[in-house]
């Protein structure tokens, strides 16, 4: 089939990939014509390497990232109150990495690109008119193109799920924010740090010598921070936490360095596809950061999309299969997300991470 993903974020370059490699001829459009991405990191844990396995694209993925096996809580006074070893699901590879969003980015964009994938920048999908046997989409560039089927890859705010699904659940925030920071790494740092309380903070090693900082603080008004200061706010956020963070918050100097974003979550809990458009990743289940799954399941969702497209007659039996395998998981990872979420600013019970980050590597470890 010829195949249109719409957005080359990491769900859909996932797709580009996992489609190509099943022998379907792909184009990826996106909006941003830079294609830009944040310079900070991310964290990918056991699953996500068991799906970049199953991609192809292993030996670069973790060539470009950091491996580390096991995760450490910390309670707010900075005492550290339990190591988690965290189960490798790769022989011989490490458990989880943390990698810079750029070098993500780019492992994925150069093996969709040697996989044969077209990618357009600067385009978007104004409409989207299908029938029994394709789909026609009109571009912002003036342009018109046929297609089997397309995949709607393009975010929480998906315009893709706006034209086909205009009923669907929207995004809401959350009531709190994140902010990342990137530091040299210090020596000793072995694994994911994570430190409990109102501010929620995070150390990830994403190279040898290179580390990122989260934190997520209460924002209940949803605040936008002007760039200048920016640096100066968000050592303010971290007056509160632990003496490490504070003596780490020092270096927090560069305004355009922080990388701040109100946390919003959603789940549609009808169908994810109309006829031969279907959503994946943020489009459909978009979750807040705290247990790391985001990028995950948008990872699974494309390689679970192209397996059912082979073992489906019709785009649309592709489609309902592929939400009945992806939709329990990622119900349970945007839902135990937010809990957590809410534990930190007050809008529930307190989470213990220990026990949360625990029952999640169990969920996760079990096949797509």
């Amino acid at each position: 089939m010829h195949a249109l993903v719409i957005g080359a974020g990491i769900g859909g370059l996932s797709a580009a990939i996992a489609l190509c490699r099943r022998g379907h001829r792909v184009t990826v459009i996106e909006r941003d014509p830079t294609w830009s991405v944040y310079g900070v990191g991310i964290i990918q844990q056991s699953n996500v390497i068991r799906a970049m396995d199953q991609l192809g694209v292993l030996d670069a993925f973790l060539d470009a990232a950091c491996g580390f096996d096991a995760v450490e809580i910390y309670i707010p006074d900075g005492t550290r109150v339990a190591r988690i070893p965290t189960p490798a699901l790769v022989e011989g590879k490490p458990s989880n990495v943390g990698i810079g969003r750029r070098a993500l980015q780019k492992v994925l964009g150069d093996s969709a690109k040697a996989l044969g994938a077209e990618i357009r920048l600067g385009v978007t999908a104004e409409a989207l008119d299908q029938d029994d046997t394709g789909v026609s989409v009109r571009f912002s560039d003036e342009t018109e193109a046929r297609y089997d089927i397309v995949v709607g890859a393009d975010g929480v705010y998906s315009q893709s799920r706006r034209m086909i699904l205009p009923d669907a659940e929207m995004p809401e925030f959350t009531g709190q924010s994140v902010w990342r920071y990137n530091f040299p790494r210090p020596e000793g740092l072995d694994a994911l740090h994570v430190y409990n309380g109102p501010t929620g903070v995070g150390l990830v090693p994403i190279s040898a010598d290179t580390m990122y900082m989260y934190a997520t603080t209460p924002e209940p008004d949803n605040p936008r921070y002007p760039l200048q200061g920016l640096a100066a706010t968000m050592r303010a956020k971290l007056s509160a936490t632990a003496p490490a963070i504070r003596e780490l918050a020092e270096q927090i100097t560069e305004d355009a360095e922080v990388v701040y974003r109100p946390l919003e979550g959603m789940m549609v809990h009808g169908p994810w596809h109309k006829g031969r458009v279907v959503l994946l990743g943020d489009a459909v289940h978009a979750t807040t950061p705290h247990l790391g799954q985001g990028a995950g399941m948008a990872i699974e969702d494309a390689l679970v999309l192209a397996e059912e497209l082979s073992s489906h007659d019709t785009p649309e039996a592709a489609f309902e299969a592929y939400r009945d395998r992806r939709y329990e998981r990622c119900r349970y990872i945007v839902e135990a997300s937010l809990a957590i979420c809410h534990g930190q600013i007050g809008r529930g019970p307190p989470i213990d991470n220990h026990k949360a980050t625990a029952e999640m590597f169990a969920v996760v470890s079990q096949p797509i």
